[in-house]
């Protein structure tokens, strides 16, 4: 029903923030990725949403890309994930690293997002398998079975995901599992 907001940003408080449209205030849940890269107070902004209405609500939910708004609906279409959980997730893993994830089946990387325990990331990369499409799945590291064990062997070791990530790609793609190991702990040393 309401697919895309477009007014003053009023108010910000993480999640919600409040968008006058000519002088119709839209609470608005919006994703921590979102969030960040609002403008400021009393400047324009364009949001996509999702309306969710239930019997007890009407939730309005908004996203700065397409791509986090058909993830999102990905998401909540999944049984035991709410429309909460779902902006959980995209707050705390964000669109490329939710499809890598799921590319190189992941379990570990989801539950560290909060309210997601493991039966629910494994239900997660069961039913988004091939569901994120082209555009999203265009952003998830391309990954040989040998680079998916390094970074497993780098997150294992206490790196974040995006320094894995980045050392990842500064390796070369037929590189072997314990090599590739060394040259991206060196990599990372030097950083």
């Amino acid at each position: 029903m309401i697919g895309r907001l477009q007014g003053l940003l009023a108010e910000k408080n993480p999640p919600q923030v409040l968008v006058d449209c000519q002088g119709v205030g839209y609470e608005v849940d919006v994703p921590m990725s979102t969030f960040y890269n609002l403008p400021a107070l009393g400047e324009r902004v364009t949001l996509l949403t999702h309306f969710i209405v239930r019997e007890d609500a009407q939730l309005l939910f908004g996203f700065g890309t397409a791509a986090e708004r058909n993830t999102f609906r990905q998401l909540i279409k999944i049984t035991g994930v709410g429309p909460r959980t779902a902006l959980g997730v995209l707050s705390g893993l964000g669109v490329a690293d939710l499809a890598q994830a799921v590319t190189l089946q992941e379990s570990g990387r989801l539950v560290k997002v909060p309210g997601i325990g493991k039966k629910i990331a494994e239900r997660l990369l069961l039913e988004l398998k091939g569901k994120l499409g082209a555009d999203i799945g265009a952003h998830a590291v391309a990954t040989t079975d040998h680079q998916a064990d390094i970074l497993q062997a780098l997150l294992a070791l206490g790196y974040s995901d995006k320094e894995a990530a980045a050392a990842l790609k500064a390796l070369p793609k037929d590189v072997g599992v314990s090599e590739g190991i060394k040259l991206a702990l060196k990599a990372l040393s030097k950083a």
